[in-house]
C-alpha cells in the first residue's frame, strides 16, 4: 500500500514540474520544456551525424585502400615482366659475345676447328661432362680437344653419334692434360678436382721455380692438346710428400657457364688420283 502511495506522489510531483516547464519560460521567452526537449534533440543529432561520418570516412579508407593494393599488385606485375624482359637481353647479349669471342678464338688458331653448343651437362660428383650438339657427321671424333675463348675445356670421350659427343671436363678427376708454367717452362701434369672445382699440377719438383699468379699452359706432350693454351692459373704452392710440390690452379674456364666451344677436328686428307690426274 504505501509503494503505491509513493509511486502515486512522485507521478503526481513529476506531472507538475511538466506543466511548470510548459508554463514558465526562460530569459529568451522560450519554455523551458521546449528549450530541453530541443537540446535533447539536438545532442543526439550531432552524435549521429558524428557517427556517420567516422563509418563514412572508414569506408573511404577501406575503398582508398583497396584501391592501392590493386594499383601495387599491377605495378608488380609490371616490374616482374620488366624484369624477365631484361634477363632475356641479357641472355641474349651475354650468347652474341660468346658467338664473338668463339669466331675470334677461331680465326686466331691455325688448326681447323668446329663450333659446338653444349646441349647438356652431367652433374654426377666427380665425374664432369657435358654434351655438344655436334658427331661424327661434323668430323668429331674421339680424343679431340674442345676448347673456348677462355682456354681449354676437355676433350671428347665415348664414340660420338652423328649429331652429338660426349665431352670430358678437364676437372673430371680422370682428366689430365700436359702442361708448363709458361714463364718458366716447368713441366707437369695437370689433373682435375671436380670436388673442389680446381686443378691439380702434378710431377713438378720441389726444386722448381713455381709461383703464385703463373699462368699454366698445354705443352702439347700428350697428343691430344695443341701446345700454349691457356689452362689456368697457379693459386697456392706448397711442399707436398716426397720430391713433388703441391700445386693448386684455378681453371680460366668458367665450366658451370659454357654455351658453345670449338673442337679442333684434324684437316681432311687430300687424296691425289694415280697418275697426277
Amino acid at each position: 500500500m504505501r509503494r503505491h502511495t509513493g509511486a502515486l506522489l512522485l507521478a503526481v510531483v513529476c506531472g507538475h514540474v511538466v506543466l511548470l516547464s510548459v508554463q514558465i519560460n526562460t530569459d529568451s521567452g522560450v519554455p523551458i520544456a521546449e528549450g530541453v526537449t530541443f537540446g535533447l534533440f539536438s545532442t543526439v543529432q550531432r552524435l549521429t551525424t558524428t557517427a556517420v561520418g567516422s563509418v563514412a570516412g572508414l569506408w573511404d579508407g577501406y575503398v582508398g585502400l583497396r584501391s592501392v593494393q590493386v594499383e601495387n599488385d599491377g605495378l608488380r606485375r609490371d616490374v616482374a615482366e620488366l624484369q624477365f624482359r631484361l634477363q632475356k637481353e641479357r641472355a641474349s647479349a651475354q650468347s652474341a659475345r660468346s658467338l664473338e669471342a668463339l669466331l675470334g678464338l677461331r680465326r686466331a688458331i691455325e688448326e681447323s676447328t668446329v663450333s659446338a653448343r653444349v646441349i647438356a651437362g652431367d652433374a654426377v660428383p666427380y665425374f664432369r661432362t657435358v654434351t655438344i650438339d655436334r658427331g661424327q657427321g661434323s668430323g668429331v671424333r674421339r680424343d679431340l680437344a674442345v676448347i673456348s675463348p677462355d682456354g681449354v675445356v676437355g676433350r671428347v670421350v665415348g664414340n660420338p653419334g652423328q649429331r652429338a659427343a660426349k665431352v670430358q671436363l678437364l676437372v673430371d678427376r680422370n682428366a689430365a692434360a700436359g702442361a708448363l708454367i709458361e714463364r718458366t717452362r716447368v713441366a707437369g701434369l695437370v689433373v682435375g678436382d671436380p670436388g673442389d672445382g680446381v686443378l691439380g699440377m702434378a710431377y713438378v719438383s720441389e726444386f722448381e721455380d713455381v709461383r703464385v699468379g703463373d699462368v699454366v699452359v698445354t705443352s702439347g706432350i700428350d697428343g691430344i692438346y695443341p701446345k700454349g693454351l691457356p689452362i689456368g692459373d697457379v693459386v697456392r704452392v706448397s711442399s707436398g710428400q716426397g720430391l713433388y710440390r703441391t700445386i693448386e690452379i684455378t681453371p680460366r674456364v668458367q665450366f658451370n657457364d659454357l654455351e658453345y666451344v670449338l673442337v679442333i677436328v684434324p684437316e681432311q686428307e687430300v687424296v691425289v688420283p694415280a697418275g697426277g690426274g
